[in-house]
């Protein structure tokens, strides 16, 4: 994508390697004799950033970092601290190791309406000696989970939101690490989850020089069809009558009756679901008796409810507006409980998240009432008010492609939040891009030309983001290295349930459409005794 420097300058005299880094050499650190940290981090707070003031540079010594809010130190090398805004709020901050930086570049996303600076994410990248950049995204977030009312009457946040303040950040990040190093970034990566996985697929679709690989996890990339598909939906589904709505307690009957039917599926029984859409399990199955309502079963109301749920919402002429949730985890502690039922009705995170984008958003009116959203009209509506701004679901890829950028992106199947079909499906209108570009005589030859440069892992047992009864934990940035800097595309992925601190299974993530598949022998606990292959 760009000539690579053969050496840099740099803020240090010894380079400090990266426990976490080790598929890549770290470049020399090498300082003049008249070097000194404090004056080059102060000397770039005047660098020329096009509608960008600078507040703060800052040298943060070792372990010292408090993020505002927070009452106890984060665990951090020294570095360069700047703080800035771009116009018209765009809040933004970046990270310089004064030691051991690797030559790269790294931006991070967010969660739910984000207005927040991700510090957590950004210390994860300073510990890889990574130069790492976060934004709140151009707002600052409410006192509630999912709150909007900042968006009230306000388009042009609205659009920093969707796309440009990531975009902007990362622009002023580059030039400001090019400034403190003396020398451009070899490589830009960036990661993030959720919302963060709906930004990196607006950088892979809009920005697509902006990165020269991507990680977007359980990306709500088709922001407003989710919105009104899922978190409007599955509301509608307990809430609309609330005799349908399924309290926490009725759950672990819900996932047990789901793990009874369908675990053994793939050969191991292990609370693990691995191809949720082969599980046939009817949710009529667990319909209470007639004259009793108690947490082993199902009203037929709940019975309904879940139906509705996992099938997802269509138009009045049949169109799928968004996939519903698949069968898998509902049962696990922070799933369901937190995002589908909540601890009583209307505390649902799903709840929040629909009520409080249709409110703001869409309609700019606070006694809106999400029991009076039309499928067809409303929606029509919504996607042409705001989906230009945050819909990030062009299939047109090539454009990241011709630049040599690489995608990398996974989903987990437990998802209570965002459908995993919808990662799926989206995946496969990339290929039909690449099928139609007169360049691949068939689907399986579109295929392989959309993987080597775009591959989908999707995780068995993890929900969102993060938890669930599968393996969670995954260095999905090592491998977008190799394949970035090597030409090592992933074949596999190793993951890990983590459980007081100990590893207690691992399984190989496969590069969709492969599943991980039981060699027959050996502990089924053991990534090793798993092959990836096409189902």
């Amino acid at each position: 994508m760009k000539s690579k420097p053969a050496f840099r300058f740099l803020c240090c005299v010894v380079a400090v390697f990266s426990a976490n880094s080790f598929a890549q050499s770290p470049a020399p650190s090498i300082a003049g004799a008249n070097f000194n940290a404090a004056q080059s981090c102060q000397r770039i707070a005047v660098t020329y950033l096009a509608d960008t003031n600078i507040s703060l540079t800052e040298i943060v010594s070792t372990n010292s970092f408090v993020a505002p809010g927070a009452d106890t130190t984060m665990t951090t090398p020294a570095f360069c601290r700047v703080v800035g805004r771009a116009s018209p709020a765009v809040n933004f901050e970046v990270w310089l190791p004064l030691s051991g930086w690797n030559g790269k570049y790294q931006g991070t996303g967010n969660g739910g309406m984000a207005g927040t600076i991700s510090y957590d994410s950004m210390a994860n990248a300073l510990r890889r000696g990574y130069a790492v950049a976060s934004t709140d995204t151009g707002h600052v977030a409410g006192p509630i989970p999912f709150d909007a009312s900042w968006a009230a009457g306000r388009p042009d946040l609205i659009e920093d939101f969707g796309h440009r303040a990531l975009h902007i950040t990362t622009v002023n990040a580059k030039q400001l690490t090019e400034a403190f190093y003396h020398a451009a970034p070899d490589y830009s990566y960036y990661v993030g989850c959720s919302k963060g996985g709906q930004q990196g697929m607006m950088e892979a679709q809009r920005y697509p020089d902006d990165f020269d690989g991507i990680i977007a996890g359980d990306p709500a990339n088709d922001w407003t069809r989710f919105y009104a598909g899922a978190h409007l939906w599955y509301s509608l589904a307990m809430l609309e009558d609330e005799a349908s709505y399924i309290p926490p307690a009725k759950l672990p009957a819900l996932g047990n009756a789901v793990n009874a039917a369908c675990d053994s599926l793939d050969g191991i029984e292990d609370g693990i679901l691995q191809n949720p859409l082969a599980c046939n399990f009817e949710p009529a199955s667990l319909t209470c008796p007639a004259g009793t309502d108690n947490n082993s079963c199902l009203t037929p109301k709940q019975v309904t409810a879940v139906e509705k749920i996992w099938s997802g919402v269509s138009t009045s002429d049949g169109e799928l507006i968004y996939p519903g949730l698949v069968p898998g985890g509902e049962a696990y502690r922070g799933t369901w409980s937190t995002w589908v039922s909540g601890r009583d009705p209307f505390t649902s995170l799903h709840w929040r998240g629909g009520e409080g984008f249709f409110r703001w958003f869409v309609f700019n009116d606070a006694d809106w009432d999400f029991r009076n959203f039309d499928f067809g009209e409303d929606l029509k509506y919504a996607l042409e008010k705001v989906g230009p701004a945050v819909d990030s679901n062009d299939p047109d890829l090539r454009p990241l492609r011709d630049n040599g950028g690489k995608l990398l992106v996974y989903h987990g199947w437990s998802d209570p939040d965002i459908s995993p079909l919808a990662s799926i499906n989206y995946f496969e209108s990339v290929v039909e891009v690449i099928a139609n570009d007169n360049q691949a005589p068939n689907w399986q030859t579109a295929l392989e030309q959309t993987q080597d440069f775009y591959r989908l892992f999707m995780v068995p047992g993890m929900a969102h983001c993060s938890g669930g009864p599968g393996p969670d934990r995954f260095d999905a940035l090592t491998a977008l290295e190799n394949w970035v800097e090597r030409d090592i595309p992933p074949e596999s992925i190793i993951a890990s349930k983590i459980e007081d601190g100990d590893v207690v299974r691992s399984r190989p993530l496969c590069v969709y459409p492969e599943v991980a598949s039981y060699s027959g022998s050996g502990s089924s606990d053991e990534a090793a005794n798993f092959s990836c292959v096409v189902p």
